[in-house]
């Protein structure tokens, strides 16, 4: 197969997948998507949200729309997942060993923020409660020199869901990009790298919350 036509294919199938997520997320969920107009096609990005459900991945696929492929940074163990998804996770996101994560690590994601147009990252990594946000995002962005894009995934009702029958409804609120100058205001200057990073990092957590 020629790289022109795997192109073409992986997005038939992208396409395919975001099609069917509407119809199953807006009929779950009754989904409702804000600001998707604040994702600009020439410009690229790297989208954060906060991860409560691994509903997130599919309402923030959904939420973007067929136009804005998104191309995920998926830790090593999600292969051992459902054998349904593992395709999908092998085409559209960057697999790390994030327990043991290395140099090898490093250098795929640094490829895949500076070439995919829009990447998403989850800064707490987990969705364990009261977990605060590694600044790989803010560091991974200003190596690019991307933007951010802060998106809000609001539930009315229990969210993950309570199964079978409780569904909450969502609204996927997508902000305004930010960018790492914006973020590095007010940051002290006489903190450590690490110290900035993490108060950077913060605040990101707060563009979300109120994107």
């Amino acid at each position: 197969m020629t790289r022109r036509l795997r192109i073409v294919v992986k997005n038939a199938l992208y396409a395919g997948t975001v099609c069917l997520l509407h119809l199953v997320l807006g009929f779950l969920f009754r989904l409702r998507v804000k600001g998707r107009a604040n994702v600009k096609r020439d410009d690229g990005y790297i989208a954060v949200a906060r991860h409560r459900s691994y509903w997130d991945i599919p309402l923030l696929v959904a939420a973007m729309g067929v136009r804005n492929r998104i191309h995920f940074i998926s830790r090593k163990g999600l292969m051992k997942s459902n054998p349904l998804i593992q395709p999908l996770i092998r085409a559209f996101s960057t697999i790390i060993d994030r327990e043991n994560f290395g140099k090898s690590d490093f250098r795929r994601m640094l490829e895949a923020v500076k070439t995919e147009r829009l990447v998403a990252i989850f800064p707490e990594g987990t969705t364990r409660k009261h977990v605060d946000a590694k600044a790989g995002a803010v560091y991974f962005a200003a190596l690019a020199g991307k933007a951010i894009v802060p998106v809000n995934i609001r539930s009315q009702g229990p969210y993950p869901p309570k199964y079978p029958f409780r569904f909450p409804r969502i609204t996927v609120s997508i902000g305004e990009p930010v960018t790492v100058e914006a973020l590095e205001r007010d940051v002290r200057e006489d903190g450590c790298r690490s110290e900035k990073l993490r108060a950077m990092s913060d605040r990101l957590m707060e563009c979300v919350d109120r994107a």
